[in-house]
């Protein structure tokens, strides 16, 4: 009876992995259909103003305005293809762009930060750069319309305060200190539902206008035309995918060229959403098919895991905050990597004292997880959502950063078993690493502010590739997961961190 009754719970769990891989592939080509739909018949090209890559939109042979987008810090111009998209198709011909050193963008970003004069103006630059190339490629004689967000939205309005050829400005999350009553003279803000903060700055901006105006409010005194609207239950990064502002932008656009028409809104979020979750879904299917290495490894007792997670969190940042390298133009980049380095070779020796078993490499397993990784997931999140190529120096980054991830997912996977850890060590092998990440900044909050931009990007690298991590470990073996993780991390930090020079 026990024989039969394991037989068939074995038996359930292969149905249950075949259900869930042939429901991911159907969702992975459903997505891929409306993804790619979404472009069908647009003419879509790579080109380069000077260094800058820029990306056309446009309908072939179309006529219609030329609308200029930039996206945010730490970002790239896949973001901002749902609305790259939804303009062309409404007859714009869209010039998207990386900034320097954002996304395939080869030159690094420079000067001071802290000064208009300096990092500002160099991306306004940039940014007119653009616009000339555009103007050039085009032929189009009729002012210019500037679409950003967050980071940009300031570096658009202090272009359209610079440069008498710009029309209508679109600021997505907008912030900033150059608008007045009078400039831009005509400003679309679209704001999220979740950004009370900027929501706020919206309203004063539009206050400056008329006393007492706000949200869903279009107000004109003058030349100066100016509105806010709040796209509903988003987000810094979902109010990019959500129809109202997507609507909102092609209607004030149409307002400004005096054109009409129907819009055809490409709200790509779910869909890409749906993509990137079937390409974890099927990991999970196809992980049961990998060599079983590995036997069931035993936590850590309490009293192990508390120590192993709290000392690397006191002594990485006490320690790491006296080593001084400069030599990856990347911003705080050296510091991560010396961090991890110290957090994961003293949780490493902890491990050891506690006779932790370290076993094997499962190579099988690493290479399953390195091209699931990298190359399924990691594509797909390239064409469609965000940048994850290395170009030029960024190569060299990986290498470097992977001298500190790797240590430190190899002792997190060995402390977390393997991921058969119950979920509370999980829990608090985690926690710890950012409490000793958070307590880095606090420690030298000018020197590391920018480690609070990247903590998203350690914590979503954690749900999604920690969970591959974690099916892997189970057949594999920690240290096949560990490794393969510890390059993956290197590779994401890599691509998403702003290279950042201090000469210029």
């Amino acid at each position: 009876m026990r024989i039969h009754g394991a037989a068939a719970v074995a038996w359930s769990r292969i149905v249950l992995r075949i259900i869930t891989f042939v429901f991911a592939l159907g969702a992975i080509l459903i997505s891929l259909d409306r993804l790619e739909g979404a472009r069908s018949g647009l003419d879509i090209s790579e080109v380069t103003a000077g260094s800058t890559p820029v990306r056309h939109y446009a309908w072939p042979d179309a006529t219609g305005p030329v609308v200029v987008v930039a996206h945010g810090f730490a970002g790239s111009l896949q973001l901002m293809e749902a609305y790259a998209l939804t303009l062309a198709r409404s007859g714009y011909r869209v010039f998207s762009f990386d900034f320097e050193g954002h996304g395939r963008n080869p030159v690094p970003m420079s000067g001071d930060v802290n000064a208009i004069e300096g990092t500002t103006q160099r991306l306004i630059d940039e940014t007119r750069r653009v616009v000339d190339f555009a103007l050039a490629q085009t032929g189009w004689d009729r002012p210019v319309a500037l679409l950003g967000h967050s980071m940009a939205t300031d570096v658009i309005a202090r272009t359209a305060l610079a440069d008498d050829r710009v029309g209508p400005v679109v600021g997505i999350s907008m912030f900033s200190q150059a608008v007045t009553a009078e400039a831009p003279a005509d400003l679309l803000m679209i704001t999220g539902d979740w950004e009370p903060a900027l929501r706020a700055a919206a309203v004063d901006a539009m206050g400056l206008v008329q006393d007492g105006a706000g949200e869903g409010e279009t107000v004109q005194v003058g030349d100066v035309i100016r509105r806010a609207v709040v796209a509903p239950n988003v987000e810094h990064v979902g109010v990019l995918y959500n129809p109202t502002g997507l609507r909102e932008a092609v209607a004030w656009f149409d307002r400004a060229y005096g054109r009409s028409g129907a819009t055809w809104v490409v709200a790509t979020g779910g869909w890409i959403a749906l993509l990137l979750g079937s390409v974890v879904a099927m990991a999970w299917s196809l992980a049961a098919f990998l060599p079983q290495q590995v036997g069931l490894r035993r936590p850590l007792e309490n009293r192990q895991l508390l120590i192993a997670s709290a000392v690397p969190a006191i002594v990485a940042p006490l320690t790491a905050m006296w080593i001084e390298i400069s030599a990856l133009p990347v911003l705080v980049a050296d510091y991560l990597m010396v961090h991890l380095l110290i957090y994961g070779l003293v949780q490493l020796a902890l491990l050891r004292r506690f006779q932790v078993p370290f076993g094997q490499i499962g190579w099988i397993g690493l290479g399953a997880l390195l091209i699931w990784g990298l190359g399924a997931f990691g594509l797909s999140l390239d064409r469609y959502a965000a940048n994850f190529t290395p170009n030029g120096m960024r190569w060299a980054i990986v290498g470097v950063l992977a001298v500190g991830t790797v240590p430190f997912m190899v002792a997190d996977a060995l402390t977390t078993a393997g991921g058969r850890a119950p979920f509370w060590h999980r829990l608090v092998a985690r926690t710890a690493f950012f409490v000793s990440l958070a307590a880095a900044v606090a420690l030298d909050f000018e020197r590391l502010f920018f480690l609070v931009i990247i903590l998203p990007v350690i914590l979503l690298f954690f749900i999604v590739f920690g969970l591959m991590g974690r099916w892997v470990a189970q057949h594999q073996g920690a240290l096949a997961a560990g490794l393969g993780l510890g390059l993956i991390l290197a590779w994401s930090l890599a691509v998403t961190f702003p290279l950042f020079s201090t000469v210029g």
